[in-house]
């Protein structure tokens, strides 16, 4: 049964543990086992609940699809083949306009394929294109802008570890989630593309246009293409690898050949062995191992507390309340959608997108489908929403990664920052559109699964 101050300690107590700066995992574990309790009243039952969801979470292979998918992205990294492909796009481009940028707009569109971490495209990407556009005079802001804007296609482009994080809490179909995300994926990268394009035609000194390349530059960045001298075979092995790997892990799953984690485990396989056939060497084997493991425990452990949190809230009757409240407010659907989005909008400003999930989806998502959304566009819309925050002040991680990428004190942090702001406005809307037409998010679910 409902009781209002069980529901206000549990949310308040909450709150203020993250404001506060307690891990958002401790924050979910405290505030849940005081819910339990404070709901059922017996410690027993909280030693129970906490035992099944823990047992359950180790007995689940969906959880393991993460850390697959983030070492699959990791030895491809390793590989150099991301790094071959990006030299192709941007030598097949001499002709357009800020060829660069577009280069690096398709080379994070590519690389999203298989990485599924944002941060990972944003501190590769200011490694290898931010040498090229500054020597080449682009504006400072506006090369790295255009990085961190674009890494975030990371993120919607299957296979996304948002999207792994959103299918386990509401327990949707992860497959059609990754088919869900490739159309609004695609249609983000035009977008960003067509901005860049525009930019570069009202504003030709943004993409120095006139200026004479700086070869010194080039000479002290750790990357410069032009010395680079990939032989044609080189090329090939990279760009069939990465397209095979794609083609078969995300082609696996859609076809239904295999889950998910499954799909995840072939394609950390596949990538290890491209890796060592591009010069990975065995101490680089055992760093990726050991680098994918530092980021994943954390997020495997947030994932077990938030799953015994949507308990807390399940039986509490939190979440009951909150829809309840909603749909007898009085508002409209796009209110609702509005006063959402502006939640995860404002919190992507201070803390990381899992967290945000973690804290805001058990809450929002059955409020979204009592006034009818469709779950797959509301969950795409909901990624969007939470990657635009993490390009503006005053924590955007993304552009604190670029800044950290590329060792030059020259540009401050508030420069990416300005220069990320048509970034963040595209992808909200974005999320209007697809809002508006869902149809661009299902095409492809409801055509293949």
């Amino acid at each position: 049964m409902f009781d209002i101050s069980t529901a206000a300690i549990i949310v308040v107590l909450l709150l203020t543990l993250v404001m506060m700066g307690v891990h958002v995992a401790v924050s979910l574990g405290v505030t849940s086992l005081v819910g339990l309790f404070l709901t059922t009243g017996k410690l027993r039952i909280v030693e129970a609940t906490l035992a099944s969801t823990s047992a359950e979470a180790l007995r689940d292979f969906t959880f393991a699809v993460i850390p697959l998918f983030m070492l699959m992205g990791e030895f491809m990294g390793r590989s150099g083949a991301v790094t071959d492909i990006y030299i192709a796009i941007n030598r097949s481009l001499k002709s357009v306009p800020a060829r660069l940028g577009i280069a690096t707009v398709l080379g994070n569109t590519v690389f999203s394929f298989v990485t599924g971490v944002s941060i990972a495209s944003a501190a590769a990407f200011a490694r290898i294109g931010y040498p090229e556009m500054k020597a080449h005079g682009y504006n400072k802001g506006f090369a790295l802008g255009s990085i961190a804007g674009s890494s975030v296609l990371g993120m919607l482009i299957p296979p996304s570890v948002l999207m792994i994080v959103w299918g386990i809490l509401t327990e949707q179909s992860i497959g059609r989630l990754f088919l869900a995300g490739v159309l609004p994926g695609m249609l983000l990268a035009l977008m960003f593309i067509v901005y860049v394009l525009f930019a570069a035609w009202f504003r030709p000194d943004l993409v120095g246009q006139g200026k004479v390349v700086d070869t010194s530059v080039l000479a002290e960045a750790e990357f410069d293409s032009s010395k680079v001298d990939v032989k044609p075979g080189q090329f090939a092995i990279s760009i069939v690898g990465v397209l095979g790997i794609i083609c078969s892990v995300l082609g696996g799953i859609w076809l239904g050949i295999f889950t998910p984690t499954e799909g995840a485990g072939a394609g950390a396989a596949l990538a290890l062995v491209l890796a060592f056939v591009k010069g990975m060497t065995p101490r680089g084997f055992i760093d990726a191992i050991y680098s994918v493991g530092k980021t994943a425990a954390p997020i495997l452990i947030l994932l077990l507390c938030a799953a015994l949190y949507s308990r807390t809230l399940a039986m509490s009757g939190v979440t009951t309340e909150i829809r309840e409240f909603f749909v007898g407010s009085g508002f409209n659907a796009w209110t609702v959608f509005f006063l959402i989005v502006l939640i995860w909008f404002i919190l992507g400003m201070i803390i990381d997108s899992i967290s945000i999930m973690l804290l805001t989806v058990p809450i929002v998502e059955p409020v979204a489908m009592a006034f009818g959304f469709d779950q797959l566009t509301f969950a795409i819309v909901g990624i969007i929403a939470i990657e635009a925050g993490l390009l503006t002040p005053p924590f955007g991680l993304l552009v604190y990664t670029v800044k950290a990428a590329i060792r030059d004190d020259s540009v401050g942090v508030q420069h990416i920052f300005w220069s990320s702001i048509p970034y963040w406005l595209i992808m909200l809307l974005l999320a209007a559109m697809l809002m508006a037409f869902p149809v661009v998010t299902n095409f492809l679910p409801n055509l293949m699964m």
